[in-house]
């Protein structure tokens, strides 16, 4: 066992297994510095900070913020970018609340390392390569019921959030969970390495797009250099082959992390749209 009370570590089949029990402080490592036009948005009028999720057998941390008045208020799951549960999914987390829901954000690398103390080479080659997709999925399941057990969280009004690794976990999530109403993914990956025999990441969102049922809005940046147009357009047309509600927007000359405040890919004014669109979408499919 670990002296640092932030990680505890255990045998299995020959291996250390990591368990980070608490969440990043400010942002993480690899996105020093911040930008000076980083959003901020306050806690006042919240119930707002770290919580633990029972998942699989250990607690993992997550951030929670919602009104401070009385629920219970519709859930959204919001999910991290590459870096982890850092001071930008928070802030994300606290402009939900704002609105009105009970924002929820697991820390879904909690077992495999932290990226708040890594830098990007570390967290790309050591740490997402081994967080396997049933694993989150199992995850995601998990704070929705703790959401619900609450007794803060309507999920009935199940909405969910992601933001670039998140934004293709969104995807699979949307397939995964039926009592999804609706989902928003930012930037998210839709293709390349994936293995139907691999046990970490066996499907891409092109290789399920045709059991995707679930309302999902894909807002994606024309200079993304991660995303190609040509994939995003192969994912538009599974989408209409499924006659699936799920739509996708790309916002010309634009960059990936376009939503991301507080590093130099920011687009204010597609940033903006998008949250207003995210908005829009959650209450038109019922999430509000």
């Amino acid at each position: 066992m670990s002296d640092d009370p932030t990680n505890s570590s255990a045998t299995d089949g020959g291996r250390r297994a990591f368990l980070k029990t608490s969440l990043a402080l400010g942002f993480a490592l690899a996105v020093q510095p911040v930008s000076a036009q980083t959003i901020t948005t306050s806690s006042d009028g919240l119930v707002a900070g770290e919580i633990q999720v029972p998942s699989l057998g250990v607690d993992i941390p997550a951030y929670r913020a919602m009104p401070s008045g009385t629920g219970p208020f519709p859930v959204m799951l919001v999910i991290q970018e590459i870096f982890g549960v850092h001071e930008h999914i928070k802030d994300v987390c606290r402009r939900f609340a704002k609105l009105g829901y009970y924002a929820i954000a697991p820390e879904l690398y909690a077992r495999q390392g932290d990226p708040s103390t890594a830098d990007i080479q570390k967290i790309v080659t050591e740490i997402v390569p081994n967080v396997p997709d049933a694993q989150v999925m199992a995850d995601l399941d998990n704070t929705v019921a703790f959401a619900k057990a609450s007794g803060s969280g309507d999920t009935t009004r199940l909405g969910a959030t992601g933001f670039c690794w998140g934004g293709r976990i969104i995807w699979l999530y949307a397939a995964h969970n039926k009592d999804l109403k609706a989902a928003v993914a930012f930037y998210g990956i839709l293709g390349g390495k994936a293995s139907p025999t691999s046990t970490l990441k066996p499907q891409n969102p092109l290789d399920i797009v045709s059991t995707i049922k679930t309302p999902v809005l894909g807002l994606y940046g024309g200079k993304d250099d991660n995303i190609p147009a040509a994939l995003i357009e192969q994912m538009r047309a599974g989408l209409s082959r499924a006659k699936s509600p799920a739509e996708i927007v790309v916002y010309p000359d634009t960059p990936h992390g376009f939503f991301a405040d507080y590093r130099p890919s920011y687009h204010k004014a597609a940033a903006e749209d998008a949250w207003a669109r995210a908005q829009g979408w959650f209450k038109q499919y019922g999430v509000v």
